[in-house]
């Protein structure tokens, strides 16, 4: 085994493979940005190497800094994890000629099949079932419009060098082909810096379903069974479970058999994954491998009892694999769930900010907990936002979902919004329970599964409209606002009104001074708290004697707040209410979050029509697209594609037009 190994990742995978590494006795080396100085992987590390600057790009993706880290360090091997160059042939091949081992397959293998054309014709030559599509190598965009009408809609446009979910988009008609190929190509440029492409037939409420194999360099190539990875969102994996639930033992044992034909035929070594979409009638049909350890190979660890990272890190040193195909059994049910750092009242937005407080249900029976940040930890726009990973085992289906449910109702996070709600609740759902879901399915419960809007509208509206009133006293400069109980204020009314807007809607919160507090009416709500001002983030509310703090940032146009986990922003619906310098009256677009402007679809002067696209701002590996709110005229552009914005950064300019001239 190895003496060192430096970790080319950062986060959550990083501390799990340092977990083995202290296990084992091997030298843990952590490598950092300047945003991950005080991160968890590094306070878990031996030693630990500055990379460079926040962005990717310049830190975690620069091959040339790891492998100066890795000299400086003396480490013998290098694990790329999952994400940033884990699937990087190029890395691979680097580390190699470094001298150095690297904690994966080949460079040449990676290369095959970590294409998604290449690897679909491998899967081909070794008689492994396809999807319908277009795999070749030619792809000009009118290429690619001719062999998607002959495939037919609705298809998959989907990035040759992808994965993850990303680079990847559902065209239902020839209409919209062009635009979705155009999305794909920048996106997968951007994530991967590849905008290769393929196109794939859609198999209408496919299950998702994929094998775990393993290769070493003594010719055992063994599968580890299946995990069902059904449970989607946009394409990106929310739960996952293993085994693969009402899956029949011969369809399971085509689907192995199949995973370990293919991996031999690209003469695979190490940890990879092979992706199946399995229909209606339980045929199975290949769609990608993954040449890497995947997020979700914890669930395999539970229900195979195996550790594998230690397995990656034999096999990378020359050893053989520790088991034999008929040695490898699976027992009881395990799930995992991915806890997030976004917004489901926001149509899931990557959220950021800093954690300050974080309760992981650890110690719990048969519960595994997998993180990469601790309390006090910031959640920036730089990386993915992915908080945890809750994994839980029961001896049957029906124990691990509950175990799960039991471990997510013990977690608690506090700052940015979280995904832990939503997550709650997907594990009460009745077909979940039942197994009778599809990749589609979530999509058609997610309404009831996200929180009421008027219920959470009222609470964020009522902190938002305190954080106003303490803002205005704060500003008047009376340190003791409630130091009266007559109902008088110094430098202020005994009666405030705040308006926001709550998407086109006005709706009035009037506060009238009582006992020392606040009597609130409107927007559904009619309570009495204190409020105060804690510093210029910081505010706190108090009711019945609890007193609780919360996040808001105040600004001309609105408030944006984070109150126990949940966020939201409002505008104000008139300049009254602002408690800054007054603006124009004119709409502005402001970015929802940190990030990098990929598009701009408009320009100053232009006529839209309600919907059109008008910036696509890239945060977090995530599209965000802004449309236009209503029929209107862009009166100015402030950005330009491939600017970085910082969050509330004025993008354009917006005017309704009634009639067009």
């Amino acid at each position: 085994m190895f003496e060192s190994l430096l970790v080319a990742n950062r986060g959550e995978i990083a501390c799990r493979i340092f977990r083995t590494c202290e296990r084992l006795g091997i030298r843990r080396i952590a490598v950092f940005s300047d945003a991950d100085a005080d991160a968890a992987h590094v306070r878990m590390a031996d030693e630990a190497v500055r990379l460079g600057p926040a962005p990717a790009t310049e830190s975690y993706l620069r091959i040339d800094r790891l492998l100066d880290a890795a000299r400086r360090t003396g480490a013998v091997a290098i694990h790329p994890g999952y994400g940033f160059l884990a699937e990087n042939a190029d890395f691979a091949e680097a580390v190699r000629e470094a001298g150095l081992v690297f904690v994966g397959p080949p460079p040449e293998v990676m290369r095959r099949l970590g294409s998604k054309d290449s690897a679909k014709r491998i899967a081909e030559q070794a008689g492994v079932p396809l999807v319908p599509g277009y795999h070749g190598e030619a792809r000009d965009d009118a290429l690619l419009a001719a062999r998607a009408r002959e495939i037919g809609f609705p298809l998959l446009v989907k990035a040759a060098a992808g994965g993850g979910g990303k680079g990847m988009r559902k065209v239902e008609s020839e209409a919209g082909f062009a635009e979705a190929l155009a999305a794909c190509r920048r996106e997968a440029l951007a994530a991967f810096g590849d905008d290769r492409v393929i196109l794939e037939r859609w198999i209408e409420r496919p299950r998702h379903v994929e094998i775990q194999i393993f290769a070493d360099g003594h010719g055992r190539c063994v599968h580890l069974f299946e995990r069902d990875c059904t449970v989607q969102r946009r394409h990106q994996k929310i739960l996952e479970e293993a085994p693969a639930p009402a899956l029949p033992g011969d369809v399971r044992a085509e689907m192995c058999e199949a995973a370990v034909r293919l991996a031999i035929a690209a003469d695979y070594r190490n940890a990879g994954t092979v992706e199946f979409l399995l229909d209606r009638e339980n045929r199975f049909h290949f769609i990608e491998m993954n040449t890497r350890l995947q997020v979700e190979h914890p669930v395999t660890e539970m229900f195979t009892g195996t550790d594998l990272v230690e397995w990656q890190l034999m096999v990378a040193a020359g050893m053989p694999l520790p088991h034999t195909q008929e040695e490898i059994a699976g027992r009881g049910h395990a799930f995992e769930a991915r806890l997030y750092a976004e917004d489901p009242a926001r149509d899931f937005m990557p959220a950021t900010g800093r954690i300050s407080r974080l309760a992981l249900p650890l110690g719990l029976e048969g519960v595994r907990v997998e993180t990469g940040i601790a309390e006090g930890d910031a959640v920036t726009s730089h990386y993915d936002p992915m908080l945890a990973k809750i994994v839980a085992w029961g001896g049957e289906r029906e124990l691990a979902l509950a175990r799960l449910a039991r471990a997510l109702d013990a977690c608690a996070v506090d700052g940015p919004a979280t995904n832990l709600d939503f997550l709650r609740r997907l594990c009460r759902e009745p077909a979940l329970q039942r197994a009778e879901i599809d990749t589609g399915w979530l999509d058609g419960v997610l309404p009831g599964l996200l929180p009421g809007r008027e219920e959470e509208d009222a609470r964020l509206l009522t902190h938002a409209a305190l954080a106003v009133i303490a803002e205005r006293l704060a500003a008047a400069g009376n340190p003791s606002p409630f130091a009266r109980r007559d109902g008088f204020r110094l430098n202020g009314p005994a009666r405030q009104t705040v308006a926001f807007l709550v998407g086109d809607r006005p709706v009035e919160i009037t506060a009238e001074a009582e006992a020392g507090g606040w009597r609130l009416t409107g927007a559904g709500t009619g309570l009495f708290a204190r409020c105060g001002r804690l510093d210029e983030r910081r505010y706190w509310v108090e009711r019945e004697g609890l007193r609780r703090v919360f996040f808001a940032t105040i600004d001309a146009q609105g408030v944006a707040l984070v109150v126990e986990g949940r966020s939201a922003r409002f505008g104000f619906a008139s300049l009254g209410d602002r408690p800054g310098e007054e603006s124009e009256t004119d709409d502005l677009f402001l970015a929802p979050l940190p990030g990098r402007v990929v598009a701009v679809g408009t320009r100053a002067g232009e006529l839209v029509e309600k919907g059109t696209v008008l910036l696509v701002i890239e945060a977090m590996k995530m599209e965000q697209k802004l449309e236009a709110p209503r029929r209107g005229r862009v009166t100015a552009v402030h950005v330009a594609a491939g600017e970085q914005v910082e969050e509330g950064t004025v993008l354009l300019d917006f005017e309704p037009v009634e009639d067009a001239p």
